[in-house]
């Protein structure tokens, strides 16, 4: 099951799957759907196998290993309509394996929220093979003190020029806040969502500039 918030006049399509712990109906990606399709860009979510079967025996699964998920996640791009520039991300595990698929997929570029550098407290485990060589564009929406790669760690990774970051202050894997701040949750989503807005916007001019 599929579910697409359609934008009007809508620019690009952008398929953003789940986290690890939650699916795509979790707050976290009805809003950033929500928001999107309000500036233009139409998304869709899905959910990955185990968390189906997560839903239908109603307890948690442990996700699927990496190259089902590949799997899952192409069969959704091949099903969908490719009227529209089409951009690939997700929150989390999500967008690792969105950014995992981009090269290979027609997507103009990735989007990940929260993307998990390294297992919490692990920072030595790091998750950025792939990244290194990554020739698509990608825009990584972090929290700046995300326990799966803070600020100050993502400023030592060799990562390519391809690689976009945009930090949130104070923002944890979710991108939230906390009280003290000054910052609130609602409007870190927003920025993060119109930082991505912005990246699709640019990528779909270059793209129409060379076409």
């Amino acid at each position: 099951m599929i579910l697409t918030n359609k934008a009007q006049d809508p620019i690009a399509h952008l398929i953003l799957a789940h986290g690890a712990g939650a699916g795509m109906h979790s707050e976290f990606m009805v809003r950033v759907a929500e928001f999107f399709a309000q500036r233009g860009i139409t998304v869709t979510r899905f959910d990955f196998e185990y968390m189906q079967k997560a839903g239908a025996l109603n307890r948690r699964q442990p996700p699927d290993r990496m190259p089902k998920l590949q799997a899952y996640f192409s069969l959704i791009i091949a099903e969908l309509d490719a009227s529209l520039p089409l951009f690939i991300g997700g929150k989390s595990m999500g967008g690792r394996v969105a950014s995992m698929l981009l090269d290979e997929s027609d997507a103009v570029g990735g989007i990940c929220f929260g993307y998990p550098f390294h297992p919490p407290g692990k920072a030595d485990k790091l998750r950025t093979e792939h990244l290194t060589i990554l020739n698509k564009p990608l825009l990584v929406v972090q929290g700046s003190r995300d326990t799966f790669g803070t600020e100050e760690e993502v400023a030592t990774y060799d990562l390519p020029s391809t690689i976009r970051t945009y930090f949130l202050p104070d923002g944890d894997h979710s991108l939230k806040p906390r009280k003290r701040s000054g910052y609130t949750e609602e409007a870190h989503i927003i920025a993060g969502v119109d930082a991505g807005v912005e990246f699709i916007r640019q990528l779909v001019s270059s793209e129409r500039d060379l076409g």
